[in-house]
C-alpha cells in the first residue's frame, strides 16, 4: 500500500509540474531548517548581547567615574567659590573701616565639648592678639579671645553660657547684658517691664564692657516674655552673626568707634568722611603769611619803645657821672 502511495506521488504532478513527493519531502524537511535557523539566530543574538552589553557595563563604570570625579571638582570649584566670596566680603569691609586696626584670621578648630561653644583661629600671641580682644564678622559680634598662644587662639561664642557683652536696645537705648544659653539663641536681661520691645528690634553693644566699640549688631529679638515673678522682661535674641558656620573671622585690635557697616558700597560715604576732616589743617596754613605779616608790624611798631626812648633823663644822669670823673682830687 505504501508502495502504491509513493508511485502516485511520483506520478501525480501539481501546480508548475512539480511532484507531490517532492512537496512532501520540502514540508517535511522546511520545519527542521527554520528551527535550526532559529536555534542559530538565537545563539547570535545571545552573543551579541553579552559582548554589547558587557561593552555597555564597561562604559556605564567609566561614565559613572567621571561623574563622580566631575562632582567632587564641581564641590571643590563651588566651595572655593564661597570662599572667594566670603574673602571679598572681609575685604571689603575692612576697606570701609580703614580708621579701625582689625587682624583677619581663619578658624582651624572648634572645642569637642558640645556644650562648649569655642572655636581656634589661626592668629595668636606673635601677631598681636591679646585676651578679651573682641571677635566680629561682617554680620555682627562673633565673641572675645579666651585663650592665647603663640600661634593661635580660642575665641568664646556669644552662644556659651559663660559668654556675654554689654547690649542695648536699638530703638529705646536701654542697656541690658546679653548672655549665652548654651542653645543656638541669646538673652537679653534687666530691661525693664515698663520698656516696649518689639520682636525684630535690633541689639546692639553697649560698650560698657570695654571689650567691644559701641553700636556693633549683636542679633535681632525674636521673643518678649514678661515675667510676672520678676520685673525684668524676658527677651530672646537670635545673633546676627552665624556662629554655627564661622570659616573667617576679624579680631579687633583696639576699642575705636566707629560706623559699622555690613556692605562695602554703603560705607563708602564713611570713609570719605574722616578722610575729608584732615582738611582743617589748610586753615593752619593760612595763619602763616598771617603771622609773617602782624608780628613784624607790631614789632617794627617801636612807639611803645619812642616813650621809652624819652629815658633821656638817663643822659641827663650821665653827666652826673661825668661829674664824677672831674674830681679835684687828682689836682
Amino acid at each position: 500500500m505504501a508502495a502504491q502511495v509513493l508511485l502516485l506521488a511520483l506520478q501525480i504532478r501539481r501546480g508548475q509540474q512539480v511532484r507531490l513527493i517532492r512537496v512532501w519531502a520540502i514540508e517535511s524537511v522546511s520545519p527542521l531548517g527554520r528551527g535550526a535557523a532559529w536555534s542559530v539566530d538565537g545563539v547570535r543574538g545571545l552573543w551579541n548581547n553579552y559582548v554589547a552589553l558587557r561593552h555597555l557595563r564597561e562604559e556605564d563604570d567609566q561614565l559613572r567615574t567621571e561623574l563622580a570625579a566631575l562632582r567632587m571638582r564641581n564641590a571643590q570649584l563651588e566651595s572655593r567659590a564661597a570662599e572667594a566670596g566670603r574673602l571679598a566680603d572681609l575685604l571689603g569691609f575692612r576697606d570701609a573701616h580703614v580708621e579701625v586696626q582689625m587682624l583677619a584670621a581663619r578658624v582651624i578648630g572648634a572645642s569637642p565639648d558640645p556644650s562648649s561653644h569655642m572655636v581656634f583661629i589661626s592668629r595668636g600671641s606673635r601677631d598681636g592678639v591679646k585676651r578679651d580682644m573682641g571677635v566680629i564678622t561682617p554680620e555682627g559680634v562673633v565673641g572675645k579671645v579666651f585663650a592665647v598662644y603663640p600661634d593661635t587662639s580660642q575665641v568664646l561664642l556669644l552662644t556659651d553660657k559663660e559668654s556675654g557683652v554689654g547690649a542695648l536696645l536699638g530703638d529705646s537705648r536701654a542697656q541690658g547684658p546679653v548672655r549665652g544659653t548654651g542653645e543656638p539663641l541669646l538673652g537679653l536681661e534687666y530691661i525693664s517691664n515698663d520698656i516696649r520691645v518689639e520682636p525684630g528690634e535690633r541689639i546692639l553693644t553697649s560698650g560698657q564692657d570695654r571689650i567691644f566699640p559701641k553700636d556693633l549688631p549683636v542679633g535681632t529679638v525674636t521673643q518678649v516674655q514678661p515675667d510676672r515673678h520678676s520685673p525684668f522682661l524676658k527677651i530672646s535674641v537670635k545673633p546676627t552673626a552665624r556662629l554655627d558656620g564661622l570659616e573667617e573671622v576679624l579680631v579687633l585690635l583696639t576699642r575705636q568707634e566707629f560706623a559699622f557697616h555690613k556692605d562695602g558700597e554703603k560705607s563708602v560715604p564713611v570713609l570719605v568722611g574722616p578722610a575729608t576732616s584732615p582738611k582743617p589743617p589748610t586753615p593752619l596754613s593760612t595763619p602763616k603769611p598771617a603771622a609773617s605779616v602782624t608780628p613784624p608790624k607790631s614789632a617794627a611798631l617801636p612807639s611803645p619803645r619812642k616813650p621809652a626812648a624819652p629815658v633821656a633823663p638817663s643822659q641827663q644822669d650821665a653827666p652826673v657821672k661825668r661829674a664824677a670823673p672831674v674830681v679835684p682830687n687828682n689836682r
